[in-house]
């Protein structure tokens, strides 16, 4: 047999072995554009267990709520995002103790939050001020700021609320330069809180992603997309890791105001969390809309849990919004929360959304024991608002 004989019969032969392939293989199904990314709403087969948790089992004080809010920055006008008797009524089904509602604004807008919830409601509801941001450039701001702490405390604020308006919005009044978190104009302010035993809920920074190109490889792509204004790549913006070594520079020249830096410190990286609380004794965390980061990694957070049970305070970030679902207030929040600390159930929505919100991933419970859930849930908030536990 000849070479070109041989390969002829060789290529007969594979034509012939594909051809009866394609006759035992079913016919594809005929796709015309194919489909968008928002409409994959895939559903799950694995089969694992599902446990409901619709009370918590020990009273909590969720210490990240806006009911109320005086926009960005903030006004001495509020709105009602939330109803007091709405709120009232999830509480009691939910084992809700206490909401804390952070953005109570200054001024007269403070006094009317204080009024509708924490007086009409003692104990259900409890009511944080912010700083008056408008007036940051005037000469005698530090004075007025610390002025203005001591007022709010003597009409029944119980902290403070620092939005990421200072780092990533506030400008100088000339410039235009954004100013800096660890500012010493501020210091006046700090040390008020810590004399008045008023503790500082802090958002400083965001997500990772939201400092990185929108591009395929950003994991948060469709949620960036969805809220473009939330994306801080590229102008003069500083990076994540800058406005969070500004923040422990503050927390380092404060030591006895406690702070509590909110979102677990705006970081997907534990360790470097861990490191900032070991250094920092006066640093505190809340877990608000960040379960669906640590429940893609259980056992690392888990551990975190241990180690710094009584650190950690309950938080959800609940408010009237409905284009943030991963935090619209409700009975379906509080029993996700619940499920992801009380349960070791693997796989299941952080959100009650169609589409997962932050992130196409599905989160897997920590299942805390009854002591740690007992801080985490009430008595680490209570020591810090200085109310019972």
């Amino acid at each position: 047999m000849t070479r070109r004989t041989w390969m002829a019969l060789a290529a007969a032969s594979v034509s012939t072995g594909r051809s009866a392939l394609q006759a035992q293989t079913p016919a594809q199904p005929q796709q015309s554009g194919g489909l968008a990314l928002p409409d994959f709403q895939p559903k799950s087969t694995l089969q694992a267990k599902a446990t409901s948790v619709p009370r918590a089992r020990f009273p909590v004080i969720d210490f990240h709520t806006h009911i109320t809010s005086g926009g960005r920055p903030p006004s001495n006008k509020i709105r009602f995002g939330l109803e007091p008797e709405t709120c009232l009524a999830v509480m009691d089904r939910k084992n809700l103790a206490t909401m804390v509602d952070l953005t109570g604004s200054y001024g007269d807008g403070l006094r009317e939050a204080l009024h509708r919830l924490q007086e009409a409601h003692p104990g259900r509801f409890i009511v944080f001020t912010e700083p008056v941001w408008t007036k940051a450039s005037d000469p005698d701001y530090a004075k007025f700021q610390a002025d203005q702490i001591q007022d709010a405390h003597k009409a029944g604020a119980k902290g403070i609320k620092v939005l990421k308006t200072l780092g990533l919005f506030l400008r100088e009044s000339g410039s235009q330069k954004l100013v800096h978190i660890d500012d010493p104009r501020f210091d006046p302010m700090w040390e008020a809180a810590g004399a008045l035993k008023m503790p500082i809920a802090i958002h400083t920074s965001d997500p990772k992603a939201f400092f990185q190109p929108i591009d395929r490889f950003n994991e948060r792509w469709e949620e960036l997309h969805a809220h473009p204004d939330w994306s801080f790549y590229g102008k003069d913006f500083p990076s994540d890791r800058e406005l969070q070594e500004a923040r422990r520079r503050v927390m380092r020249r404060h030591p006895k105001t406690q702070f509590v830096c909110l979102h677990v410190a705006e970081s997907e990286d534990l360790a470097y969390v861990s490191e900032c609380l070991d250094s920092h004794p006066n640093m505190n965390v809340d877990i608000a809309a960040r379960i669906g980061e640590l429940g893609r990694q259980p056992r690392a957070s888990r551990k975190f849990f241990d180690r710094y049970q009584d650190r950690i305070v309950f938080g959800t970030d609940a408010s009237a919004g409905t284009s943030t679902p991963q935090q619209t207030f409700g009975d379906a929040l509080y029993e996700i929360y619940y499920r992801f600390l009380e349960t070791e159930d693997e796989y299941f929505d952080y959100a009650p959304a169609p589409v997962p919100p932050q992130g196409r991933w599905r989160i897997y419970g920590v299942g805390l024991p009854e002591g740690i859930l007992r801080k985490v849930y009430r008595g680490n908030a209570a020591r810090l608002l200085g109310i019972p536990s």
